[in-house]
């Protein structure tokens, strides 16, 4: 009978980027635009996750905080050192470059045209994917300004998850499918 060890952090940095290694990661062509986030605890979420699919970039915009907030730092976990992240105010304007980079615009929330977080294709990257505040959602005028907006379909009484989770299923998604879809080629 074989039996399942777990590994100690000592064994499992050594299979893990560090800081100067990180230009050699293959980053997933995702920049996310949080908008109006409150939580403190759900930003450093974010940015934890993000370094754990290895995006390209946060931008932070409107009030949402930003390091160096100590519950950010508790809960980013170093991931503040490892994510390339800008704040702007105005969400609009770097929606706007983006665009002019070549990246399709996605909201993740509940819309009447949605398609389920799944179902995103190759040649829909780059993309900007946008999160936000955990009472309101993505605001209209942001959803306005966006090319599609991709959805994940609840089961139970409630009608959403929390943003840091949301985002955390979402983009896992999206790194399997640009992952799948670029093995054999050179994106």
């Amino acid at each position: 009978m074989t039996f399942m060890k777990k590994l100690s952090h000592d064994e499992n940095s050594q299979n893990r980027s560090t800081i100067e290694t990180l230009h050699e990661v293959k980053k997933l062509p995702v920049t996310v635009l949080l908008d109006n986030i409150r939580s403190t605890y759900n930003v450093g979420s974010v940015f934890r996750t993000s370094d754990g699919v290895m995006i390209e970039k946060l931008i932070l915009t409107g009030y949402t905080p930003h390091p160096p907030n100590k519950e950010i730092l508790k809960t980013a976990l170093g991931s503040t050192n490892s994510i390339v992240w800008e704040c702007t105010k105005e969400p609009l304007h770097a929606i706007e470059q983006l665009k002019e980079q070549g990246y399709n615009i996605c909201a993740l929330e509940l819309t009447a045209k949605p398609k389920m977080y799944y179902e995103v294709s190759a040649n829909e990257f780059p993309l900007c994917l946008i999160i936000g505040n955990e009472i309101t959602g993505v605001s209209q005028k942001l959803l306005d300004v966006c090319d599609f907006a991709i959805e994940i379909p609840q089961y139970g009484i409630k009608q959403s998850l929390n943003v840091a989770v949301a985002y955390g299923v979402a983009i896992f998604e999206l790194r399997k499918i640009f992952d799948l879809n670029t093995a054999s080629s050179s994106f």
